[in-house]
């Protein structure tokens, strides 16, 4: 067994859709970035490759890379999960102010388990007014994943 840490942030911007763990969830922003910006899906990308010390999301699709530019994070997630081998478990939390999660939870764990073969742990919490989450300036997610 192995395990990982993956964490992300990612600014709100205007015109772009909001994508977190794979679903489309309605909102007046979506996130800045160069892919799709699907911050969930990115934290958990991180843990995975973390469990299996293949380094970070940076060095596999580089936002340098005009190829990586609109990518959609799920088919990144599955690219990943065929380098790392069986997961076992992943956890992730979203910490935003708005919009709810929990109407998308259930949507989110299925998207996420047909590509990691499990059902993922997601949880959200708020910034409680503090930092850039709790002005509503962007999203963050951190995630563990558990490797067999």
């Amino acid at each position: 067994m192995s395990v990982g840490i993956g964490v992300d942030s990612h600014a709100f911007a205007p015109g772009r859709p909001l994508i977190l763990g794979g679903v489309t969830i309605p909102h007046d922003q979506g996130l800045a970035g160069h892919s799709d910006a699907d911050v969930l899906t990115h934290a958990v990308i991180d843990a995975l490759l973390g469990a299996a010390g293949l380094g970070d999301i940076g060095q596999h699709f580089p936002d340098t890379d005009e190829r990586w530019r609109g990518a959609d994070s799920i088919e990144l997630l599955r690219a990943v999960v065929a380098q790392v081998g069986a997961v076992a478990h992943v956890d992730v939390t979203v910490m935003m102010e708005r919009p709810k999660l929990s109407p998308h939870r259930d949507a989110i764990r299925a998207r996420l388990g047909e590509v990691l073969g499990v059902a993922p742990n997601v949880k959200a919490t708020t910034g409680e007014g503090m930092g850039f989450v709790g002005r509503g300036e962007g999203v963050a997610a951190m995630a563990v994943a558990t490797l067999r």
